[in-house]
């Protein structure tokens, strides 16, 4: 990272950046074709750092997935910009985490009950959630399991 001073280096901290995002953006590649996708998604460091995301059956993010699990992700927090007297004294305060990662599609009921539950939690807080079997005929799970996370604020 070119600016040492804007690094987030804090496990705790760079965790709770991840609780006030909304999305997380995941960058997939093959070959020569790059395509990001913004996803809803789920977090647990529970044994190990892992996000979930749930999408549909089939598509070009899965295809992309099928050739090649190594992704790059994103997502940002609290954006608010700051005027100056001159136009290149403006600039923008936020929080970021990006990081690398495996992404697996989730076959497993129980794995992707634990998916689930982890996206749930993240919009609607704790709780015990009840899934329709159809739900999972309909529903495809993602893991994505964290290599590396480094986190960014100004």
């Amino acid at each position: 990272m070119r600016r040492v001073e804007r690094e987030i280096s804090d496990t705790h901290e760079i965790e709770e950046i991840i609780q006030k995002a909304d999305v997380c953006r995941i960058a997939l590649a093959n070959e020569s074709i790059p395509y990001i996708v913004t996803m809803n998604f789920g977090y647990t460091n529970n044994p190990e750092q892992t996000f979930y995301f749930h999408c549909a059956n089939d598509g070009k993010k899965l295809d992309m997935i099928r050739r090649n699990k190594y992704v790059c992700f994103e997502m940002d927090t609290e954006h608010k910009i700051f005027m100056g007297k001159r136009s290149c004294d403006w600039g923008m305060n936020f929080s970021s985490i990006i990081g690398y990662g495996n992404i697996a599609v989730i076959s497993e009921k129980k794995e992707k009950i634990t998916g689930m539950n982890c996206i749930m939690e993240h919009y609607g807080g704790k709780g015990e959630y009840l899934y329709d079997d159809k739900i999972f005929e309909h529903t495809t799970i993602l893991r994505l399991d964290i290599l590396e996370m480094t986190g960014k604020k100004r």
